[in-house]
Parts: C-alpha cells; sequence; structure tokens
C-alpha cells in the first residue's frame, strides 16, 4: 500500500520484493486491486502481496517490517520509501461481527481468492513471469464489465458488512454493471449496513460521492435500500413538490439529483455534501398559499443548516467540514439578494474561504432549475476582482476598544463593529481615529 508514489518505481519496487521473497523459496503473488487496475490499463496507487511464507518468514526477510494483523498474517514492509501490505495465503474462518473472522488459518492462493470480495478483486498475478492466475472469473468479468460476488453472495455481505458499500463504489468508479444475484444479496442485506460503525458508512460513501460518477453511486445507494439507513432524511425528498415556475425539473429529489450531475469531476468534501443536504429541509417547511396556490419553503435555509448540522455530526464528520458545509447550506439563499447587498457586505463574503465552494453550490443550484446565471456572474466576478491573497483588513477598532469608550458587550457592541468595519470596506473610514469620531457620531455610548 502507498499513499502517493512515483508509478514507474513503486511497481518496481513491488516487484523486487516479491523477487526476493521468491528467491526465499516462497510464492509471491500481486493481490486484489492493482491486479484489476493493471488489466484495466490503469495504475495503481498501491500493490499488495500475497505470499506463502509465513508472517515470521516475511519478517526474517525483512527484520525491519512490522507485523501490523498478526491475526491476518499481514505484515508490513517499508522498502525505497514505500509501504507494502504482505500477506499469508489463508482461508476465513466465522464473521461473528460482520467486520472481521474470529480466526484465520494459512492456506494456498486459491482458498486465499475464494475468501475476499468480488471476482475483479480476486485475481493474482506473478510479477515475475507475468503469469495471471484466476480462480475466481474476474478476467471474464473484467471484459464483461459486471460486478460480481465470489462465491455466496449473501454470505460475502454477510461476512464484512462494508462490501455493501463498496459494491457501489466498485460499480459506480468502474461504470461496470452488478450481478443479478449480486444485486438481489445486497438489496436484502441493505438494512444490515446499520451494524457496523457510522465512521466506516462515512468513509466509504465519501468515496462515492467524491467519484466523478457520483450520480451512478447516488443512485444505486438509493435503489439499493442502503442510501435510507444512514440518510434517512434523503427519502422526504422524494415527491416534494417545488413551484414549476422557479423549478421546472421536478421534485427537490430530482433537482438535488440534477445538481450532482453538473458538479465538475474533482469537489471537496463539503461541497459534495451541501449540494446533498441544501434542500434538506425543505419538506419540513413546505406550505402552499390557498390563494395564490404558490408554495413556499420560508426559513428552509436555517433550518436545513441546523439539519445539516445534526446530520455530519451523526456521520462523525470532522468540524471542518460540518463548518464549511453547513455554512454553505445557511447561505444558499443570499445569492438572491446579492445584487442590493453593500459592496462591504460582498467583499466581506468572498475572501471567506468557504466562497468558492459557495459560488459553486449557487452555479449547480441555478443549472438545475431555472438556469439564470446572472446573480452567479456577479459574484464570479467579485471573486476574481479580489486579490488573490484578499482577506479582511485589520479592524480599525476592535470589541476592546469600545468596552474603553464606556460601550457594554452585547449585540449592540457588534452591531457597531460590523457598520465600522463596512465603512472600513468601503473607503469611508481609515484610521481609527476617523472611526472614534464616526461612533461617537452615530452610536452615542450609554450616559
Amino acid at each position: 500500500m502507498n499513499a502517493t508514489a512515483d508509478p514507474l518505481r513503486l511497481r518496481s519496487t513491488a516487484t523486487d520484493l516479491a523477487r526476493r521473497l521468491s528467491d526465499a523459496g516462497h510464492t509471491a503473488y500481486f493481490a486484489g486491486g492493482c491486479v484489476r487496475d493493471e488489466l484495466l490499463g490503469r495504475q495503481p496507487h498501491d500493490y499488495d502481496i500475497a505470499t506463502s511464507a509465513t508472517p515470521d518468514q516475511v519478517l526474517a526477510l525483512f527484520p525491519r517490517a512490522q507485523l501490523v494483523g498478526a491475526h491476518f498474517g499481514v505484515v508490513v514492509v517499508h522498502l525505497h520509501g514505500h509501504l507494502f501490505e504482505i500477506a499469508t495465503f489463508r482461508s476465513d474462518g466465522t464473521y461473528l461481527d460482520g467486520r472481521r473472522p474470529d480466526h484465520v488459518v494459512f492456506s494456498s492462493p486459491e482458498a486465499d481468492a475464494q475468501r475476499r470480495d468480488f471476482t475483479v478483486n480476486g485475481m493474482f498475478l506473478d510479477p515475475l513471469s507475468g503469469h495471471l492466475i484466476d480462480f475466481v472469473g474476474g478476467r471474464d468479468d473484467l471484459k464483461n464489465h459486471t460486478l460480481r460476488a465470489i462465491g455466496n453472495p449473501s454470505l460475502r455481505f454477510s461476512e464484512d458488512r462494508l462490501r455493501l458499500l463498496r459494491a457501489v463504489r466498485f460499480a459506480a468508479s468502474l461504470d461496470y454493471s452488478i450481478d443479478p444475484l449480486t444485486w438481489d444479496a445486497l438489496r436484502s442485506e441493505a438494512h444490515s449496513l446499520a451494524s457496523i460503525s457510522i465512521e466506516r458508512i462515512r468513509d466509504e460513501f465519501l468515496r462515492i460521492m467524491l467519484h466523478p460518477n457520483r450520480v451512478r453511486g447516488f443512485d444505486l445507494l438509493d435503489s439499493s435500500g442502503l442510501l435510507k439507513v444512514f440518510l434517512p432524511e434523503m427519502e422526504a425528498l422524494k415527491g416534494c413538490s417545488q413551484p414549476p415556475e422557479y423549478h421546472p425539473e421536478g421534485d427537490v429529489w430530482i433537482h438535488t439529483r440534477l445538481m450532482l450531475s453538473l458538479l465538475p469531476d474533482v469537489v471537496s468534501p463539503p461541497l459534495v455534501l451541501s449540494v446533498l443536504l441544501h434542500d434538506i429541509a425543505k419538506p419540513a417547511t413546505w406550505s402552499c398559499d390557498p390563494a395564490e396556490g404558490r408554495i413556499r419553503f420560508n426559513g428552509h435555509d436555517k433550518l436545513g443548516a441546523e439539519m445539516s448540522a445534526d446530520i455530519l455530526r451523526r456521520l462523525r464528520c470532522s468540524n471542518e467540514v460540518i463548518d464549511a458545509t453547513t455554512t454553505a447550506v445557511a447561505n444558499h439563499m443570499k445569492f438572491m439578494h446579492v445584487r442590493d447587498m453593500r459592496p462591504a457586505k460582498v467583499k466581506r463574503w468572498v475572501v471567506q474561504p468557504t466562497f468558492p465552494d459557495e459560488l459553486e453550490l449557487h452555479r449547480v443550484d441555478c443549472l438545475g432549475s431555472n438556469g439564470l446565471l446572472d446573480n452567479w456572474e456577479f459574484m464570479h466576478k467579485a471573486l476574481t476582482d479580489a486579490p488573490a491573497s484578499a482577506s479582511l483588513p485589520p479592524r480599525l477598532l476592535t470589541g476592546r476598544d469600545l468596552l474603553a469608550m464606556g460601550y457594554p458587550s452585547g449585540p449592540r457592541m457588534a452591531v457597531i463593529l460590523t457598520e465600522i468595519q463596512d465603512a472600513q470596506l468601503e473607503g469611508r473610514l481609515t484610521s481609527p481615529e476617523e472611526a472614534t469620531a464616526w461612533v461617537k457620531a452615530n452610536h452615542p455610548p450609554p450616559p
């Protein structure tokens, strides 16, 4: 395994490692995803090695290696600046926790292949001879663009519930169809996803949503029943009608899905999460004026930010992701009024670190509904006109200065400080002395 490395050096180093095992009399194959990727003409990001050598024998060859999975026969070798997992061929015992076997038995390459998840991930490659070892029909499934569980699909999913999400991720990222028996088992076992840790679910979910083919992943999560296990709030978006004059595309679910399809290939977690959640409160705020027959969602931005924060905390997202996502959700309706904003407010907004993602959220929100980009163009110009190193200047006066002038802390102080900063950003106040005089004239201190 390896995070970032020169592709050619990474493979040659992995081959050298396999050669050292082979020279010592052991079988050593590339295993799993790296084999799949090479057959597809893709550059693997890491190389895992499966071997007949026991962990002790691997450690004898590589004294500085680390035994990280003694129970499973996994050794991590550091070689030429890279990390590689070397695992002894094994058969797994009973899975009692839906995640790991209670014991393993060191065995043969064929038995090892049978314990893996999907056929396309179950092949081996001898890097010294170039010979492919395929006990599970993975090469045919690659040719047929099919994702198929190895052996009994229900058993594979019950062994490790995360494989339910991994099936969706592989089908989406490879753009493969899912074998009917595997699909039926996935749908039948979808409810059991709730038995594994939310952190594992979150990580796999984000990998799906950050991939360029995220819409396919989103559709599979929905149709399999997996999405409602960990994001049940999304179900209410289906059938939640919107005013057709603003949303000719359809209900909130259709609108959200369409927005996902309009995102660029590379997105940040807060951006894709804000697309998913920006209208999460529309069902709760839906109303229809009986006289006009007009649908409204009053306050859905504010409530949506609160709901988003609750959802992301439940998913154990980082505070950074939660703050950035909820800020985008809370602000997404502000774009309606940007032409009426004072220049200082526009400047204050565009220099915020979250603004580029907020602007992209607005772009796909427009394209996924009425198609009008006037306000996006206005704010995009404000962003591009701002210097690359733009940030808010130091305040002319601080809360401590106002306290010294006799102003009590509280909401009024916050209002005064904001007004001073607005005037500063608009060039009407340029020094602490001017700001002090302005405060005394416009906000006389209390007696």
